[in-house]
């Protein structure tokens, strides 16, 4: 068979679908990325948004209309939430929960001839216990690593903790198991990814500092980032483990999500904007030039236009590498769904475009910054108009021309100028 897959959402989801895609590979079918000429066509899905769901459906549709023939599987959160919404879709054949999303492979291979029956699993938050062991592969430079799933936080406007389950996570020694399989395909750079990776641990006894450590370790790897962590758990052994080894690298990803603290409240989120000042500080202390993200949701219910100037003067002040810019969306069985003092769609637009301007300012005067410094480049594989684009330390983007020889090898490069796409130019060091 020929298996075609798209995925929607995070890094764990692409982690994920790179893990079912190896089993049928390893089962003698193959991977086509034009769903068109595809026999199956499996789809993880995202449901953090109202608009992932959409978009959800909308690709069902159109591969059952331009591809009547293929067996169509969806699996991932919108599939965890919402089975039967997704499985009254025309032409949807398989769906499986997060549950039961290793069993993919069997499932498709079960239902034999298009049209013969339905296939649908469920299961309730609770009943949510497996975990599916992952990491992407195909890219030659960087691999994504699932350490951990499921989330206890239960942040008010959040369904993940719905759609995922309770925090869960493989041993140490079986992680550093598959880094060793991801080094010995020859990646070089390893992202650390899960729901809430900080929290790695719930099921070991374990802790994310351990974890850190043991991968230090693993022969191979160059590189490791880490995808995401909450400000609450971004603590200073994390951060000397970081700042003291070569391996890991000075770019964080810290979800703020408001700067606001009454907002913070009503979020449930476990942190205020002096400590998450603080964590940042901490940060920029132990490594100067360190790239950090910031995830910000606008128009919480109850936000009113001062709280948002709040925010906005408080990652002014911050000034992050990087603004991840997400406006509310109600999502069902959530607190903040029933929450009243509704901010209009028109007024959340307008204050995601000015996070977005600032986001700009902020990026490229990150960018700029670094001009005139040395840098080491990790070269990815893909040219680009003629040419090879690759990561800093720091996550600067850079640019040189193509070189096939230079590919997933890693370079000091001297970043000469930031062009007008906000990407660094950069020259050989002589």
């Amino acid at each position: 068979m020929k298996i075609c897959f798209h995925t929607l959402g995070c890094k764990l989801n692409f982690s994920e679908s790179s893990t079912l895609a190896r089993e049928f590979i390893e089962g003698g079918h193959e991977r086509t990325e034009d769903f068109r000429e595809a026999d199956v066509c499996i789809i993880n899905s995202c449901s953090v948004t109202e608009h992932a769901d959409k978009k959800c459906r909308n690709i069902v549709r159109r591969i059952h209309k331009l591809n009547p023939e293929a067996i169509i599987a969806v699996t991932g959160c919108y599939a965890q939430l919402k089975p039967y919404e997704i499985a009254a879709i025309e032409g949807v054949d398989i769906v499986l929960s997060n549950n039961d999303k290793g069993d993919m492979y069997r499932k498709v291979c079960e239902i034999g001839r298009k049209g013969e029956r339905q296939e649908v699993t469920s299961c309730s938050t609770e009943e949510l216990t497996r975990f599916f062991a992952a990491y992407s592969s195909g890219d030659r430079t960087r691999a994504f690593l699932k350490v951990q799933d499921g989330c206890d936080y239960c942040c008010s406007y959040c369904t993940i903790h719905n759609a995922r389950g309770a925090s869960r996570n493989m041993p140490i020694a079986d992680l550093v198991d598959e880094a060793r399989k991801i080094a010995a395909e020859g990646h070089k750079e390893i992202v650390i990814t899960g729901v809430n990776t900080g929290d790695f641990g719930r099921t070991t006894g374990e802790s994310f500092a351990d974890l850190l450590r043991a991968l230090d370790g693993v022969d191979g790897i160059e590189r490791y980032r880490i995808s995401s962590i909450e400000p609450n758990l971004l603590t200073d052994e994390i951060i000397d483990i970081c700042a003291s080894s070569p391996k890991f690298q000075p770019h964080f990803h810290i979800p703020i999500q408001s700067g606001c603290d009454r907002v913070l409240n009503a979020m449930r989120r476990r942190y205020n904007t002096a400590m998450f000042e603080a964590r940042i500080e901490a940060v920029r202390k132990a490594m100067p030039d360190a790239f950090i993200g910031i995830d910000v949701i606008v128009g919480f219910p109850g936000e009113t236009d001062d709280e948002f100037q709040t925010t906005y003067d408080f990652l002014e002040r911050l000034a992050p590498a990087f603004l991840h810019i997400f406006p509310f969306s109600a999502r069902a069985n959530t607190p903040a769904a029933a929450m009243k003092n509704k901010v209009q769609d028109s007024v959340k637009t307008a204050r995601a475009a000015r996070l977005e301007e600032l986001c700009e300012k902020l990026h490229r005067n990150f960018y700029e910054r670094h001009v005139g410094t040395v840098g080491t480049v990790l070269w990815e594989s893909s040219p680009k108009a003629g040419q090879m684009v690759g990561f800093t330390e720091n996550y600067l983007k850079v640019k040189m021309p193509y070189d096939a020889s230079r590919i997933n090898t890693t370079e000091r490069v001297l970043l000469s100028r930031v062009d007008e796409s906000c990407e660094m130019v950069g020259e050989k060091v002589e």
